[in-house]
């Protein structure tokens, strides 16, 4: 059976091509993905991302909790703010990756510490279990909301411009991975998060599946001061490769260390709390790893594409493509690839076997874009 969003409706209407992702049915286009993607990269579009997965975690001990499952430290996190983590499992691999928030105090009892996971819809029941398995140790609860929880992501340099008429909320205060919970729309206990998956800029909106309606229709009905665009699962994609940012499934899995992936940025080895493979991440680091994902661009016009082989420039098989694009931006092809260490450092060659041709590829530094340097 496959599932859909309160915007189903509103999706169809518009004409967007709909289709199965995540077990939801979603829309990857609404006119083309070049518009799509160029309007969040120079004035603001949204996203139908209801299907994603939304955990709460409270009482006495929801920090220890989610120190225990987390590689990240969110004993850094002040209330109001958020972090990007991943779940690491046993074996050195990577459950999913995650945004954390330190939920206010008004949301837990006394005593109590409230926060929200986020995780990707295709993961919800397996992050749920994996979860599980630690959070009996602890004084905690645990409460899935992903079914009655709606989520817009409102992404590009115009998103403020877009939003600021309908909300008290100063939205210029709120910093990069920060939130603020107000009314907007007529709408009110918004989390408006100054997050997203694009590179972008722009705030994701989280609301009851009760009001999504309601806010999607406000939304789209602006025509000043910027007309809004909505957008599919296909330049969220294209925007966030240009990013390098990864897609569990693509980039990180269960098999995947968070090391390779270039995760290390989020995965604090000195917190007291072990989680796990925590030891196993350390001799990763002082020992190093035999493959990193890197970037690179396609000398060719056709686009390198998901399980790809990558080849030295002898023609024997050294690594995988894992995701690729033409890029809107660029108009190069270009992708993500795991590579033995020695082929990772910037301007590397090597090459990526399409069916009978080999593409001419080189490494380069990530991001691909920089969207503060469009013009």
């Amino acid at each position: 059976m496959i599932l859909s969003t309160p915007l189903e409706s509103r999706h169809i209407a518009l004409g967007a091509k709909m289709t199965e992702f995540a077990g939801y049915n979603m829309p990857i286009l609404y006119t083309n993905l070049q518009e799509e993607h160029h309007a969040v990269r120079k004035n603001v579009g949204i996203f139908d991302v209801s299907h994603m997965g939304e955990f709460i975690v409270k009482g006495k001990q929801a920090l220890d909790l989610v120190q225990r499952i987390s590689s990240n430290d969110a004993g850094a996190l002040a209330i109001g703010q958020a972090q990007y983590s991943c779940l690491p499992n046993e074996n050195g691999g990577i459950v999913d990756d995650m945004l954390v928030y330190r939920l206010p105090e008004d949301m837990c009892a006394e005593g109590e510490q409230a926060f929200m996971l986020v995780v990707n819809a295709s993961n919800i029941k397996k992050d749920w279990d994996h979860i599980q398995q630690y959070a009996g140790d602890f004084d905690t609860r645990m409460i899935n909301i992903s079914d009655e929880t709606g989520l817009l992501a409102v992404q590009g340099p115009k998103a403020i411009d877009l939003l600021q008429p309908l909300t008290e909320v100063a939205l210029d205060q709120i910093k990069y991975y920060h939130f603020e919970k107000g009314t907007i729309a007529g709408i009110d206990n918004v989390i408006i998060s100054a997050t997203g998956y694009t590179g972008s800029g722009g705030f994701e909106l989280y609301v009851k599946n009760d009001d999504l309606v309601k806010l999607w229709d406000t939304l789209m009905a602006l025509k000043t001061p910027v007309a809004p665009v909505p957008a599919g699962l296909g330049a969220r994609d294209t925007l966030r490769l240009e990013m390098g940012f990864c897609l569990y499934g693509n980039d990180i899995d269960d098999t995947t260390s968070v090391l390779e992936a270039g995760l290390g940025w989020i995965t604090k080895l000195k917190k007291e709390s072990p989680f796990p493979s925590k030891e196993s991440f350390i001799r990763q680091k002082e020992n190093g790893v035999e493959k990193k994902l890197v970037g690179f661009i396609v000398d060719d016009r056709r686009v390198p594409r998901h399980g790809y082989p990558v080849c030295d420039t002898d023609g024997n098989e050294i690594g995988v493509v894992t995701s690729g694009t033409l890029s809107p931006t660029l108009q190069v092809p270009l992708g993500l690839a795991y590579v033995p260490t020695a082929f990772a450092k910037a301007d590397s060659v090597f090459q990526v076997k399409a069916s009978s041709k080999m593409l001419q590829a080189k490494v380069v530094k990530l991001p691909f874009v920089d969207p503060k340097s469009l013009p």
